[in-house]
């Protein structure tokens, strides 16, 4: 958790990881396949990283499955992922909630069809209990829409008079913004050799440590996450402070 002090690496597991789940186009392309095969193989290795999550103890994760910005890319491209996406929800949820983990949805969902917001409740009300581990899945978000959308509820709590402008802080807006009730993700993986977060969880991930995978999504197995988690483990956490040296 944040805190005044700088917290060491050694055997340190983040409690909340962030995942930006990029490559699976290129996947495809490299073994000749069409793009769907490339986000099918996309949806196994969520799979995996939720189930090596959960066995490390790790106590959240989120992972960016579809930005605001992906509703430019080709129609079919978007309609296989809305018909993956409803598919995924049917089959996958009974063993996320058989482990006892609870699933969140994060985004602007009214641009999805009636079907995937029925399902996205559904899966939310069913392993609304669980606590042994919480996967948010963040589906037609963008960092600056959360940040927008917490402004708008705190200008309309000023209006209402049930506010003051000098009582709006960090806290404040924090408390408005999707994630609020789970701690700040403290690692931060994109995946696919890419160097950028790409509006994501751009308030939440202030003090994020980021991790950049030259790994292709589809194949981002167990090993890699293993050594996302080793490279968090060595790193030394300031959160804007400073770390004395301790060989002084």
């Amino acid at each position: 958790m944040q805190d005044s002090e700088a917290t060491r690496g050694g055997d340190a597991l983040p409690r909340h990881v962030a995942i930006i789940m990029d490559g699976n186009n290129r996947w495809a392309k490299a073994r000749g396949l069409p793009g769907a095969e490339g986000h099918r193989a996309g949806e196994q290795a969520v799979q995996v990283v939720i189930r090596g999550c959960a066995a490390r103890g790790i106590e959240a994760l989120t992972l960016f499955a579809f930005s605001s910005e992906n509703w430019t890319r080709p129609e079919d491209e978007v309609q296989h992922l809305m018909q993956l996406f409803l598919r995924a929800l049917a089959e996958r949820v009974a063993e996320l909630h058989d482990n006892g983990i609870r699933l969140c949805f994060i985004g602007e969902r009214e641009a999805f069809s009636e079907d995937l917001q029925r399902g996205m409740a559904e899966a939310e009300a069913l392993t609304a209990a669980n606590q042994a581990m919480t996967v948010a899945v963040a589906v037609n978000y963008g960092g600056q829409w959360d940040m927008a959308r917490a402004a708008r509820r705190l200008a309309q709590r000023v209006a209402a008079g049930e506010l003051a402008p000098a009582q709006i802080d960090e806290q404040a807006v924090a408390a408005q913004l999707c994630l609020a009730e789970l701690p700040p993700p403290d690692l931060l993986i994109r995946t696919g050799g890419e160097h950028r977060i790409s509006n994501f969880l751009l308030w939440q991930a202030a003090y994020s440590e980021l991790y950049f995978s030259p790994v292709l999504w589809p194949d981002f197995d167990d090993r890699a996450l293993a050594m996302a988690l080793q490279d968090y483990a060595g790193r030394q956490r300031r959160f804007g402070g400073r770390v004395e040296d301790s060989s002084c």
